[in-house]
């Protein structure tokens, strides 16, 4: 990687800090074509468009990275997630479901689990997720009271 790129890199990540994607956008047109399909730029072109909720372009660029690297977790998370915002939730809890067994620790693929299976109408597969999340993460209890995908739970009952 030439220097070039390297310092486009970090503009682009710089922008992100500063919660400034369209700049981030801009960079990301700008980055040279060779260095445009290496896994670091393909990260902060998704987080790009998930800032800037570019849901379907987003989903499609993490499930790339889930090719890409198979066993990073957080790639599957936010495929998922993408996938969600798009209104496809049965696709996200698959592709969700799909990714690496260190997700299986991780109280945000439970959280999340939890959240498709509520939207979905699963309601005790939602509370069973939830309930792993819960104990992973005790702090994931409080966004719950205030996730719109988990209003029908009833949580607070």
């Amino acid at each position: 990687m030439d220097n070039h790129a390297v310092n486009n890199l970090e503009s682009i990540e710089g922008y992100l800090e500063l919660e400034m994607p369209e700049d981030a956008l801009i960079e990301l047109r700008n980055t040279p074509t060779s260095e445009q399909t290496s896994e670091r730029y393909k990260e902060l072109l998704l987080a790009t468009e998930m800032m800037l909720e570019h849901w379907e372009s987003a989903a499609h660029t993490a499930r790339h990275l889930c090719e890409i690297s198979p066993n990073e977790k957080s790639y599957f998370i936010h495929a998922a997630f993408c996938l969600h915002e798009t209104a496809e939730t049965g696709a996200a809890l698959s592709h969700l479901i799909s990714g690496p067994p260190s997700l299986e620790k991780d109280p945000l693929y439970h959280y999340n689990l939890g959240c498709y299976h509520a939207v979905l109408g699963n309601k005790q597969d939602a509370i069973n997720c939830l309930d792993v999340a819960f104990t992973l993460d005790p702090e994931l209890k409080k966004t719950a009271a205030e996730d719109d995908d988990l209003r029908n739970l009833n949580l607070l009952d």
